[in-house]
């Protein structure tokens, strides 16, 4: 007699749910174990790596959609939630929770409300995110009419089919995140293989170069610098020396620093991307990288200057276009005198960040993973 799926098995509650252009499952931190070792074994089984199609679980075959929010109460004054995020690689045993993710941090804040951690405020209730991942808070207004999540609306994203409800999210004091500051090379250029580059964490480590140096027009289609195995090992190079110099590491099995490539702009935006995260080609962009991006078009003697021409003042909105559209940052910044490449540190002061993502809740209920997994 077939034994009951419980006999076998270990239900654990969870959302699936979109956040901005990716997906993933989202956990209240108390219904996974607290060991980092068997929570990293149990979102593994969860996501059914490592396997190439992810057969065995939730996840789908790409990095945008092997992800992993966790979400508990905070105890930090004037914030409602804490998010770990957890990037679960396809094919290989690996949870990496050293970066941010800007598009799942997008699903948090429905999340909290429909898990009962935040109450709703009127028709649009703010939700106060810490991200545990680099120790940096962010805002993300929910449209919460009739007293419920309200996931449909007019606003539209690039990577995404159709509109949903927006939600706006605010961060501040996202320089640094994970390398300590700004600049962490303590330059606005720095060369790796004969390659310019500016290395810069304003959210998220990214390793920025222009497409030229690798004779590239940076229009190609991610398929088309996905195959050209000669310009990803180059690039590899780079990010191997660029993450030791950044300070991250040894970089060779963390998803961090990206790496993008720019361009002019070709579709009225100001500057055109390639991103890598870290080997291959994302069909956007993501939130936090865009950031860090914008910042390096607004930073004085970075690799971007002459090719990015900017509004000017303090307050600018920035599009950074990408293989699936554009995405527009407001960024907010203080100027000192102007930096220089050797300047350890800017003079420019990122003070906030914003930007408009969506989400969509698509199943709630539970996943199944062996006992074994868990004892």
């Amino acid at each position: 007699m077939t034994q009951p799926t419980e006999a076998s098995q270990r239900a654990i509650p969870c959302a699936f749910m979109r956040g901005g252009t990716s997906r993933g499952p989202f956990f209240l931190a108390d219904d996974l174990p607290q060991d980092t070792a068997t929570r990293d074994a149990v979102l593994l089984a969860v996501m059914g790596s490592p396997d190439p199609r992810q057969i065995d679980g939730l996840g789908g075959s790409d990095t945008l959609t092997s992800k992993v929010a966790i979400v508990s109460p905070s105890s930090l004054p004037g914030v409602d939630v804490d998010f770990l995020f957890a990037q679960v690689a396809v094919d290989k045993p690996l949870v990496d929770i050293s970066p941010n993710c800007g598009n799942m941090l997008a699903g948090v804040g429905p999340f909290a409300i429909e898990r009962g951690l935040v109450a709703i405020r009127g028709d649009l209730t703010p939700v106060v995110i810490y991200m545990v991942n680099s120790g940096n808070i962010a805002t993300a207004m929910v449209q919460t009419t009739g007293g419920r999540v309200v996931y449909d609306g007019e606003a539209r994203i690039a990577g995404v089919p159709g509109t949903s409800a927006p939600i706006n999210i605010a961060f501040r004091d996202t320089a640094g995140s994970a390398c300590g500051s700004l600049l962490p090379t303590g330059r606005t250029r720095d060369v790796f293989n004969g390659i310019e580059a500016t290395c810069i964490d304003n959210g998220m480590p990214v390793v920025v170069m222009r497409a030229e140096s690798f004779g590239k027009t940076g229009q190609e289609t991610p398929q088309q610098l996905d195959a050209d195995t000669e310009f990803k090992k180059r690039l590899e190079a780079v990010r191997l020396q660029a993450g030791e110099l950044m300070g991250l590491g040894d970089v060779r099995n963390k998803v961090v620093p990206k790496m993008t490539i720019i361009s002019p702009a070709a579709n009225g935006g100001h500057i055109s991307t390639r991103t890598f995260i870290p080997h291959r080609c994302h069909s956007a962009i993501g939130v936090l990288g865009a950031v860090s991006v914008a910042s390096a078009c607004k930073l004085p003697g970075s690799v971007a200057e002459g090719m990015a021409t900017l509004p000017q003042g303090n307050d600018v909105e920035i599009s950074v276009e990408h293989p699936s559209g554009e995405f527009t940052v407001a960024l907010r910044t203080e100027s000192g005198k102007e930096s220089s490449t050797e300047l350890h540190g800017s003079q420019m002061r990122f003070l906030s960040s914003g930007l408009l993502r969506t989400a969509r809740m698509l199943l709630d209920g539970q996943v199944y993973v062996p006992h074994r997994v868990w004892p």
